[in-house]
């Protein structure tokens, strides 16, 4: 552990995890291995180094993956009710953790820290949904064309799944795909991000410990850490029959090719460029409240923060005055200090892609209304500090095109009625969150109607940002398709079988084929 001058309790959090001592090479079981070169865990709050910990070599990983297979042969044999339980007692774990997590996730990501225990309690939530699920793996009966014949689907677990996950949600992500997995009868090998391992280790932590009371044999949680070369590990295993890939557009297209090449399953949710539209009629407090969260929390670095504001030109002045207005009025600093409102990008290189963008809006004739820049002096030491900023822009700009994981706000103007402004939402290549703001019945309808948003999530008076884990949680074109969290996600953990029994002494063949011997 190297020694960092650390306020806030973070110390005593990484003691109440069991990771105020992480050294490089040692192993801690089914929760971590790793034997490979080191991964420094800096944090962007003030270019601290958390810890150093040993990424998975081929040799780990090999290991890993057998001892996640061999899991598997019981685990699956397990009643589904009784998972529940046991993913109960993880969530009870988290609940008693839920401080000193969320101040990890905040420190090491850099998200606020009330934004820091809002994960870990979706990482609850989805618990509690996944024990209710335990008890409502439900198939389907059917009726047979056959005299003396019953049919009906079942489902059975599908076997290890493979979990990669992003920075900006370093513990919510897996908590979605593996609550759900663990209930299925699947086994899970997470690699998380290179960026955020700590968090992985903390939490494989927890999870190892309620498995492991409970007298569960290793390899049903599996952590392995590194970076790509890594994730081409579990995305190149054929047994691994599913991988869950969050992450931006070029991975996914990476990670859907390999897990194609051998027939698996993916599960992507990638990037997301997403808009709120603003209509004549809608609320301009709502308005600005849902647009502000939703460009700067997290520092604009979720998957569904608001990227573009398509504006009617009735109410556009009155808009960008309030905005600019709002701006003015955001905190940065410290994300464990809940006064501020803003933290830090995860490292140099996302501040570097945040100059960049503002500088190509400008280039391709956009006009930057509240200026960005990058904080320096006390308190902005790591240099991951930027101010957000909003630009007017066009829907067609190559930059506006792209998803900028920053806190940057194209303004865009628009004219016509409600349809003209869709157009704009639905064109471009991403297809994740949407919004729109209206009070007008006919104008939301529309835009929830089949010629309405294109995305996989279409909201109405509320902003793009934030999900409740009840709804199927992804989005259409290249986001990716899939579906993580609520609803009926659950079933691609699973693989599903159509059974007939024939209880009586003849055998009639289907569709009326006489075969007679």
């Amino acid at each position: 552990m190297t020694e960092v001058a650390l306020d806030f309790g973070i110390e005593k959090a990484l003691k109440a995890l069991g990771v105020e001592d992480v050294n490089p090479g040692s192993s801690t079981g089914m929760e971590h291995f790793g034997s490979g070169e080191e991964i420094a865990s800096v944090s962007p709050v003030d270019g601290a180094t958390i810890a150093r910990v040993r990424a998975t070599t081929q040799e780990d990983y090999r290991r890993v993956a057998e001892t996640a297979a061999s899991a598997f042969t019981s685990w699956r044999l397990v009643p589904a009710p009784q998972r529940g339980e046991i993913v109960r007692q993880f969530s009870d774990r988290l609940r008693e953790l839920k401080e000193p997590l969320g101040k990890l996730v905040s420190y090491e990501m850099g998200k606020s820290y009330q934004e820091g225990l809002g994960e870990v309690q979706e990482m609850i939530d989805i618990c509690d949904f996944a024990v209710g699920l335990s008890r409502q793996l439900h198939g389907l009966t059917m009726h047979s064309e056959r005299p003396g014949h019953r049919m009906y689907e079942q489902y059975h677990p599908l076997g290890v799944v493979g979990i990669i996950s992003a920075f900006n949600f370093p513990v919510a992500v897996w908590a979605w795909n593996t609550a759900l997995a663990w209930v299925c009868g699947d086994v899970c090998i997470w690699k998380p991000s290179e960026k955020t391992p700590l968090c992985g280790i903390a939490c494989q932590k927890i999870a190892a410990e309620v498995f492991h009371r409970n007298g569960m044999p290793e390899g049903i949680t599996c952590l392995i850490n590194g970076d790509y070369r890594v994730g081409e590990m579990l995305t190149g295993d054929t047994g691994v029959p599913l991988v869950s890939a969050t992450g931006s557009i070029r991975m996914g297209k990476i990670v859907a090719q390999a897990v194609a090449a051998r027939l698996g399953r993916s599960l992507l949710e990638l990037g997301g460029n997403n808009a709120i539209i603003v209509t004549p009629d809608a609320d301009i407090k709502m308005t600005v409240i849902g647009a502000v969260f939703g460009a700067v929390g997290t520092c604009g670095q979720r998957c569904t923060s608001t990227r573009r504001l398509i504006v009617h030109e009735d109410v556009y002045d009155e808009v960008k005055s309030a905005l600019k207005q709002a701006y003015g009025q955001l905190r940065i600093g410290n994300p464990l200090d809940e006064e501020n409102h803003v933290g830090p990008l995860i490292d140099r290189e996302a501040v570097d892609m945040y100059r960049k963008a503002l500088e190509q809006v400008v280039a391709e004739g956009g006009e930057i209304l509240v200026p960005g820049g990058v904080l320096d002096g006390p308190g902005y030491e790591s240099g991951c500090y930027v101010k957000p900023a909003i630009a007017e822009a066009e829907n067609h700009f190559e930059i506006v095109q792209e998803e900028t994981f920053a806190p940057v706000l194209y303004l865009i103007r628009y004219s016509g009625d409600v349809h003209d402004a869709i157009a704009l939402q639905n064109g471009v290549k991403q297809g994740l969150s949407s919004a729109i703001m209206t009070t007008n019945l006919r104008e939301s309808e529309a835009f929830l109607s089949a010629a309405g948003s294109d995305c996989g999530i279409a909201n109405v008076n509320i902003g793009t940002s934030g999900a409740e884990i009840g709804g199927a949680f992804g989005g259409e074109k290249e986001t990716g398709g899939g579906r993580e969290s609520g609803s009926d996600a659950w079933k691609i953990y699973m693989r599903r079988q159509t059974n007939t029994i024939n209880y009586s002494d003849n055998l009639p063949l289907a569709q009326g084929i006489r075969f007679d011997l």
